[in-house]
């Protein structure tokens, strides 16, 4: 079941976001070569009309290739070529997969809302332990966490995202009492091993209280489409500075036993590892990075402000290295991901 489960997952993600892409061009009367899931070799593969729906062997992504994206082609009409199109729509197409992710994160989000409700005391403390330090300090059940470090926290997430990154060291953690008065107190976290959960834990747990109904599941979509973007560029922020290490992400060999935990706790879960996924690959294809949709958005921008179109042979090699350094990014971290299965 992990394996159908990790199929589903990985195919939905990937063919949502590549969807948009194929449903802009189509629309644009741009000439379709392919569609296809997957990368590699092809292991299934129909043509229909112009285009060739392909599957691929390995589900870690999937493309849309299409006429004129890289480089004119002389055997397929002119205004048929992206390259040709205007401005506005190659970079609707291109931001296109960005936003049918976006689109399905909400939607899912929204039905694990209708389910399970919306969160209504986001960062409410209803637990202290006293074994810990925390319940030596000024705060108390009730209090609500406004700051960690002097960074804004208005989410479950961004408190997790917080404490991860600071894990083993002291937190200043400001709070806003049930008087209003705002306090900062420095918190100790404890080492403790629970089973196979090892790490940093600071001693109190969040409001769990929900409400459900159709308007607060909209609210919780909404809500939690826009915590896990801000988290996702928290997260980017944290990677770049140094402050949450690069063998801490995952690839396709992480996502499998994440899948597999997943989907212990039930199918709920199964669409929420989705739509987190999905935002994370709309994040991921925004940055201004070659090979990513952000990239090519990049070139759009340049081709604007100079008035005409950056070298297309120039604009494919930084392409083309961008993607070779991605590569070389996911071979190391699919190296952590098997190193992490044996520890």
């Amino acid at each position: 079941m992990t394996i159908i489960y990790f199929i589903l997952v990985l195919t939905i993600t990937i063919m949502v976001h590549e969807l948009g892409h194929f449903i802009c061009a189509k629309k644009a009367g741009v000439y379709v070569y392919e569609f296809s899931l997957g990368m590699g070799p092809k292991i299934l593969s129909r043509k229909k009309g112009e285009t060739d729906y392909s599957i691929r062997l390995f589900p870690i992504g999937g493309f849309v290739s299409m006429a004129g994206e890289d480089t004119s082609d002389t055997k397929i009409p002119s205004d048929r070529q992206l390259c040709n199109k205007s401005i506005l729509i190659r970079f609707v197409t291109m931001i296109a997969g960005i936003t049918f992710n976006i689109l399905l994160a909400i939607i899912l989000l929204f039905i694990i809302g209708l389910f399970s409700g919306n969160p209504s005391k986001d960062t409410t403390i209803n637990n202290i332990v006293s074994e810990y330090p925390i319940s030596n300090t000024s705060i108390q059940i009730g209090d609500v966490i406004t700051h960690i470090d002097n960074v804004k926290v208005s989410s479950y997430e961004d408190i997790a995202l917080e404490l991860t990154v600071k894990s083993g060291k002291n937190v200043n953690i400001t709070v806003k009492h049930s008087d209003n008065n705002i306090e900062t107190v420095n918190v100790k976290p404890i080492y403790t091993e629970r089973g196979d959960t090892k790490g940093y834990s600071y001693g109190f747990s969040l409001d769990t209280t929900k409400q459900k109904g159709f308007i607060n599941a909209i609210k919780y979509s909404f809500k939690q489409t826009k915590n896990l973007l801000v988290q996702m560029y928290r997260i980017l922020y944290y990677l770049i500075t140094g402050n949450l290490s690069f063998d801490n992400l995952s690839g396709p060999i992480g996502i499998f036993s994440i899948v597999g935990n997943a989907a212990k706790s039930g199918f709920l879960n199964i669409i929420y590892l989705i739509a987190y996924l999905c935002i994370n690959v709309a994040v991921i294809n925004l940055l201004p990075f070659p090979a990513f949709d952000g990239g090519r958005v990049l070139f759009l921008i340049i081709e604007k402000i100079k008035g005409s179109k950056v070298n297309p042979n120039i604009e494919n090699a930084i392409h083309t290295i961008g993607f070779i350094l991605l590569m070389i990014l996911m071979i190391y971290v699919s190296y952590n991901d098997i190193i992490r299965l044996f520890t």
